[in-house]
């Protein structure tokens, strides 16, 4: 099966065969030496797709597929489950394998956990054998590319959906969604917008009565992180401290007037300590006034201080105050450390096992 060129992949797949037929060439393009795949388009039943992949030493592994045109994370359990349910004339066990026109983020993270191989059109794919051995891994596109103007929003930009997020992941309760209209702050529209994409994300349940449940909070903010971002979504400037963090955290005890939430490393080490902090991250109000109330300089290079401001007033929401300092609420830093720079990420991933393992000491 010959690769695809640019022009096949700008061209979206409208069928499910066409599905079946793009991810395949996809892996086929992607095979080492000796690799082969063939699919089978037209078989028993209900299945879309079978697909053999033969390996160098002859050893072959057998595909079931569903293709879908679309597929959002709340498809996958009852796909997965017809899958499995499938029986092909001598094969003993064959595999599930998800195809689509586009996997979103939270769909492929639900897939990799249950070890399940998947691969979508732009190029996202994830397959694992034991026999014939294989890891097959590439990353295709991060926002569909094909999604029309009346189809629902993929996103959870702005700072409405930055209320609900927060309010969510901050405040462990079951509720309604006239009562996250109220602890949020968003409007009932955007609540429930918000809410309708995190359960077809399978991010959140609702029950019957329309009660939310099954919060999946880290992955509600990892989720986040893709549409949000301490440097990206704020007017943010470079600063340094002269005398250090130690002396910028004495000046902002002694500070009057200013409306601040320091975040990022300093606001993390207090809870999960990965490393001396180098750089401080704040939310304030006027980045004019706060540099100069706490004696910072501009600077383009060597900052040791980043000062964040923009529309999203929700990073004030549930302060925490320790040791005279405000600090964001854990899940903001979490957010802010996951999209910082430098060795940010990663501390951001020890401050979200530190908030799995101590869950009842900040969540409301």
């Amino acid at each position: 099966m010959p690769a695809l060129g640019k022009a096949a992949l700008d061209t979206p797949p409208e069928r499910r065969v066409d599905v079946l037929r793009r991810v395949v060439a996809l892996v086929v393009d992607r095979l080492p030496p000796g690799w082969s795949m063939r699919l089978a388009e037209h078989v028993m039943g209900r299945i879309d797709g079978v697909a053999e992949l033969t390996g160098p030493d002859g050893a072959k592994a057998v595909f079931v597929i569903e293709a879908k045109r679309s597929m959002v994370t709340s498809d996958l359990a009852a796909a997965l489950d017809q899958l499995r349910s499938y029986s092909l004339p001598h094969v003993d066990r064959p595999l599930p394998l998800i195809a689509a026109r586009y996997l979103g983020s939270s769909a492929r993270a639900w897939l990799e956990e249950r070890k399940v191989s998947y691969v979508d059109a732009t190029g996202n794919m994830h397959i694992t054998l034991e026999r014939p051995a294989m890891y097959l891994r590439d990353r295709g596109a991060d926002r569909d590319p094909w999604r029309g103007p009346g189809r629902p929003r993929g996103t959870l930009q702005g700072p409405p959906a930055a209320r609900v997020v927060r309010a969510l992941v901050d405040i462990a309760a079951d509720m309604s969604v006239p009562d996250l209209v109220r602890l949020s702050g968003a409007s009932t529209g955007a609540t429930y917008r918000v809410v309708d994409f995190l359960e077809r994300e399978a991010l959140v349940t609702r029950v019957k009565g329309g009660r939310i449940r099954d919060v999946e909070w880290r992955q509600i903010l990892e989720r986040w992180s893709e549409d949000y971002g301490f440097q990206r979504s704020n007017r943010v400037s470079a600063y340094l401290s002269p005398r250090g963090l130690p002396a910028l955290q004495e000046n902002l005890r002694g500070v009057h007037g200013l409306r601040y939430a320091l975040t990022g490393s300093l606001a993390a080490h207090r809870l999960a300590p990965y490393a001396p902090a180098k750089l401080a991250m704040l939310y304030v109000d006027d980045v004019t006034e706060a540099a100069e109330k706490l004696k910072l300089r501009p600077v383009d290079a060597g900052a040791n201080v980043l000062l964040a401001q923009g529309k999203y007033d929700v990073v004030f929401d549930r302060l925490v105050q320790d040791d005279g300092l405000l600090y964001a609420a854990p899940s903001q830093v979490a957010v802010d450390l996951l999209t910082g720079p430098g060795r940010a990420p990663a501390e951001g991933q020890e401050l979200l096992d530190w908030m799995e393992e101590h869950e009842q000491a900040w969540r409301q």
